[in-house]
């Protein structure tokens, strides 16, 4: 009979011991990333395999090894800060990049373990999107405001989130309508195959919260 393969040997392991903690972190079918100060302390291998990295290179690093441009890494790092301290609940959709540089639209959950400072300690789940919503040629600034669009900022605050002029949003936001042949911002959402519009809507009245 031959030897157990370490995966073979965890899985029963686990079903022999019921305790399945291990297995589910490193199997679930989303990545997983622990974080401290912005820097992965480690993540399960789902998340090491949508970025075609080695889970050893990913420790210790800073997520910008996982976006476009060092530019979306400083405008994306702090998003959510605010959803965490106030309900520790975060998540938006946007775009990241492979290791080869393929980009791809992906769905980030966040929850803190300490919501004080919600990036001191997080843990936070990463879904590709690529089954459902190829990634289409856009600019940075396309990108960064169709996610800001998704999470139901209108141009007024997304124009504050990224230093820059409300007509120039709404600039971006006519190009993306126009790339898309969307006649408005919902057409806008279903042609990408965006997140739901009960999402947009509730994201919205958070914003106008503020």
């Amino acid at each position: 009979m031959s030897e157990l393969s370490s995966t073979d040997a965890l899985i029963n392991a686990a079903y022999e011991n019921r305790d399945f903690t291990e297995l589910a972190y490193h199997f679930v079918p989303v990545g997983i990333v622990v974080t401290e100060n912005r820097v992965i302390r480690d993540c399960n291998q789902t998340f090491a395999d949508m970025f075609g990295y080695p889970r050893e290179t990913l420790r210790d690093q800073t997520f910008a090894i996982l976006y476009p441009s060092q530019e979306e890494f400083t405008n994306i790092r702090n998003r959510g800060v605010e959803s965490l301290r106030q309900s520790n609940m975060y998540w938006d959709e946007r775009v990241m990049m492979r290791k080869g540089g393929d980009l791809f639209w992906c769905r980030v959950r966040g929850h803190s373990f300490t919501p004080e400072d919600p990036l001191m300690r997080a843990v936070w789940s990463f879904a590709d999107l690529s089954g459902t919503r190829p990634y289409q040629q856009l600019t940075r600034r396309e990108r960064e405001v169709f996610s800001l669009m998704s999470e139901g900022m209108t141009s007024k605050e997304i124009a504050i989130v990224l230093k820059m002029s409300n007509r120039t949003v709404e600039v971006h936001r006519a190009k993306l309508l126009k790339k898309f042949g969307a006649s408005n911002t919902a057409a806008l959402f279903q042609s990408l195959g965006t997140i739901s519009g009960d999402h947009v809507t509730n994201a919205g009245h958070q914003f106008s919260k503020r």
